[in-house]
């Protein structure tokens, strides 16, 4: 039995081995890539070495809503200030029972219009349309039949003048500049049909006019832990994954698309709770299989900042609908593994969402239970363990304070010295517990799933610090 156990331990160690090796050099490639490229941006910026912007393309920026009564004001407000002369806003109340549709018509002096709506994208009915043209664009506010975020996007779409739309998030800021440098990519190439932007957490942050006059980490330990993540994440792989079109994920907090190629593939699929992943993916695989040339992007300095859970409780419910949906999109569209025809996002983005992203919870959950296993057998050489272990989170944490401080260089933010101190004593933090907690709310997370596969859930907002 024992000479079993052994057998079996020497190669799971063999396994995870080969796991780990893969991982650390892929990220250590792709934050090395990222950084790289985050100074190249800003030395260009420096020298104003790009494209001049004297063409707008139109733009039609859309507003998912649920129960956003305690931020929608101020997120629309920041899409006010915007450096940019030819887009509008719509904002789609998705039956929401707080004062969501109240806040917008009296803050921004709507009027209820009729306006038949041409449904390209099947979505639940609207049930009243208001409009305003005082302010500095258009503002349109449709509420509708509750739907979930996917089916409000489809309205959007539907009700949006524009040939492009930029999906932005209700609890969500973008900078100034934003707009203009998500657009960049579509007037440097005709073929792009898709560009995601940089999202950060916003809670610390105070925002003026849609520029950043004060960051500090944020006081909640959970909310600071997840600042280092983000900028890991989307340094990590986005910047990288970009250079061979091989992004399958734009982050639904802020994107933007090509409305005829979306509503030509059939639009957002409200049977997903990963609705962002799902169109990136969709959109891959309808250029492909119809020969249209295509690129989906990335731009690392249009930024949209965004409020993260300070609640524990709200971010396993967020981390859990996030797992859900990479289910969902892995599996809805599972050929594209192993598949020529789709040549490195195939073979290098879906292996790697696949392996190190909707798998890596129950690998390293059953890393613990064998290591506590090899433990209870005394088949565990206790000290290399604790060394291997530090390794991993120091280099872990090296690499993520890389990518937070080229992130807050490169965007000329300034940090305290207090600050500096959280960033390097949390990521410790992060790394070695929080994304273990994090692995087994994800590993739980397809348990019972489709009894709640279309909420939008609920977490705890609170008011944006913008002026």
């Amino acid at each position: 039995m024992r000479d079993a156990i052994q057998m079996f331990l020497l190669c799971v160690e063999g396994f995870f081995i080969l796991y780990m090796v893969c991982y650390s050099s892929f990220l250590f490639l792709s934050v090395t890539v990222g950084s790289a490229d985050l100074y190249a941006v800003k030395r260009r910026n420096l020298l104003k070495n790009e494209l001049g912007n004297d063409y707008y393309i139109p733009v039609s920026i859309l507003v998912p809503a649920h129960n956003e009564e305690v931020t929608i004001e101020a997120t629309v407000k920041s899409l006010l200030d915007l450096d940019y002369k030819l887009y509008e806003i719509v904002v789609v109340d998705d039956g929401s029972t707080d004062d969501t549709t109240r806040v917008m018509r009296e803050t921004f002096r709507m009027h209820r219009i009729d306006r038949p709506v041409q449904r390209r994208i099947p979505c639940q009915n609207e049930e009243e349309i208001y409009e305003t043209r005082e302010w500095k664009v258009p503002i349109t506010l449709v509420r509708k039949q509750n739907g979930g975020k996917a089916d409000a996007l489809n309205m959007g779409i539907n009700v949006a003048n524009y040939p492009y739309f930029l999906c932005i998030d209700a609890d969500s800021v973008l900078q100034h500049d934003s707009l203009e440098k998500i657009v960049r990519p579509v007037l440097e190439d005709p073929t792009v049909v898709a560009v995601g932007g940089t999202v950060r957490p916003s809670n610390g942050a105070e925002i003026e006019r849609g520029r950043v006059v004060r960051y500090r980490m944020p006081r909640n330990l959970l909310a600071s832990m997840q600042v280092m993540e983000y900028d890991r994440s989307f340094l990590a792989s986005r910047i990288l994954f970009d250079r061979f079109n091989g992004n399958i994920i734009i982050s639904g907090a802020f994107g933007l698309f090509l409305k005829s190629v979306v509503i030509a593939a059939g639009g957002y699929d409200n049977t997903t709770m990963g609705e962002d992943m799902e169109l990136a993916v969709k959109l891959h695989v309808y250029c492909r299989e119809n020969n249209r040339p295509y690129r989906i992007r990335y731009v690392t300095d249009a930024v949209c900042w965004t409020q993260v859970p300070e609640r524990l409780r709200d971010l396993c419910r967020q981390r859990r609908r996030w797992h859900i949906g990479l289910f969902q999109s892995m599996m809805k569209y599972r050929n594209i593994l192993a598949n020529p025809r789709y040549g490195a996002v195939s073979f290098i983005s879906y292996f790697y969402f696949l392996f190190y992203e909707l798998f890596s919870p129950y690998i390293e959950v059953f890393g613990v239970f064998t290591t506590l296993l090899a433990f209870s057998v005394d088949l565990i050489n206790v000290p290399f363990m604790i060394l291997f272990f530090g390794i991993y989170v120091v280099y872990t944490s090296v690499l993520s304070l890389t990518a937070f401080f080229a992130r807050i260089h490169t965007i000329d933010l300034k940090l305290y010295p207090t600050d500096v101190l959280k960033a390097v004593g949390l990521c410790a933090v992060e790394v070695s517990c929080l994304r273990f907690v994090m692995a087994w709310v994800r590993m739980m997370a397809l348990v019972g799933y489709r009894r709640k596969k279309n909420t939008w859930g609920r977490i705890e907002r609170q008011k944006i610090q913008i002026k």
